[in-house]
């Protein structure tokens, strides 16, 4: 089998799964539990939150909470942050092109709680223009919410420069969705106010993310329940899949600089092959993360290409994990300026630890295989 859709998954770390046995089997008690067996997992929790802060080098000026995975640490974020500051005012930024876990939290709060939503158009890079954020921006304006890297096409936003324009305002917070950037692209992550991820991203298992936030910050809780996580989430915290998270964080840290390198090799190499196939387009700008290339089918049915390509053991995907069921196009290029048909027929290509230039060399072989063999749409 030949995985090429990492922006969906990664296949976990050794060091993840051991670090996860290690805990469900000694050190199984509740970390709220007031007896011996619970201060040990209460002390293997603080340690791998202290460990991801540290790792990412904020431990002096953010907190962390613990989360099911970064859908969930996005609508903390964004519903918790708008509920709580909103005496403030209600005026709320996001993207076109956000992951649906964000873009459905600011819908929610639009449609059922009277908050102003505003959606910013982005380049033909599918980026967001910082011009286009300040004209957005008003004394009202309480949250923006803008990716760092697009889960589809790998568009890397300005985050400095769009930081420096919500400085201007101080009633209002920045919060970033890092899911496809955590290890891959350099980030201000001290400057930012709030910033959240996925643990099975890199690495880690599922069912585990985080969400980061500067320590004067608060939230309106949306899991009501006991004191976990400074009474910020409550119910019992996956104290084992924490101290596996952790444990793929530090090692795909130690890898990072040499993984982008050798990742950025494989892209370029990737394009130089789809080059050769008249038919492929690429989406993807020339500057984004190199661990995601996306590129259209201009004469083939992207879903169809797909499938035949996993009939033959190569596994891609034609648009976001998240958008896969009755989504008949990728409204992210389309929000980039591209045709139907390519929002249609577009197939993503995905990086991860484990790909070579085998994997590349297999897909390219395969996939004009494929055009030969599928009829044109």
């Amino acid at each position: 089998m030949i995985y090429l859709d990492c922006a969906a998954t990664t296949p976990p770390f050794s060091e993840a799964i051991k670090a996860f046995e290690e805990v469900s089997l000694n050190c199984f008690g509740n970390p709220s539990s007031l007896h011996t067996v619970g201060f040990a997992a209460s002390k293997v929790l603080e340690n791998a939150r202290n460990s991801i802060l540290n790792c990412l080098g904020v431990s002096k000026s953010h907190r962390l909470i613990f989360t099911s995975g970064a859908s969930e640490a996005n609508s903390l974020a964004i519903k918790g942050a708008a509920f709580h500051y909103k005496n403030r005012g209600k005026r709320i930024i996001t993207s076109a092109v956000e992951h649906p876990s964000v873009l459905k939290a600011f819908e929610q709060l639009g449609q059922e709680f009277g908050f102003e939503v505003i959606e910013l158009p982005v380049n033909a890079e599918g980026k967001v223009e910082p011009e286009t954020l300040e004209n957005a921006m008003n004394k009202e304006t309480i949250l923006v919410s803008i990716m760092a890297v697009n889960n589809e096409t790998g568009s890397i936003n300005d985050l400095p420069a769009l930081l420096k324009v919500v400085r201007k305002f101080p009633k209002a917070l920045f919060h970033s969705d890092l899911t496809q950037a955590i290890g891959k692209v350099d980030l201000p992550l001290g400057d930012l106010d709030m910033f959240s991820f996925s643990a099975h991203k890199f690495g880690g298992l599922k069912g585990n993310g985080a969400l980061i936030y500067k320590s004067h910050l608060s939230f309106l809780p949306l899991i009501s329940g006991g004191h976990q996580e400074a009474g910020l989430r409550g119910g019992t915290v996956d104290v084992a899949g924490a101290n596996a998270m952790s444990a793929a964080l530090s090692k795909t840290y130690s890898l990072r600089k040499e993984e982008i390198a050798r990742v950025q090799g494989l892209n370029a190499y990737l394009k130089q092959q789809l080059s050769e196939i008249d038919e492929a387009s690429i989406n993807s700008p020339s500057d984004a993360s190199p661990f995601v290339l996306n590129f259209s089918l201009l004469r083939h049915k992207a879903s169809v290409v797909v499938e035949a390509l996993s009939e033959k053991g190569i596994c891609v995907s034609s648009v976001s994990a998240c958008n896969s069921k009755g989504e008949p196009a990728s409204y992210v290029l389309l929000a980039m300026g591209k045709t139907m048909d390519e929002a249609k027929n577009s197939i993503r290509v995905s990086f991860g630890i484990n790909s070579n230039k085998g994997d590349v060399d297999a897909f390219i072989t395969e996939l004009k295989v494929v055009l030969e063999e599928v009829n044109p749409r």
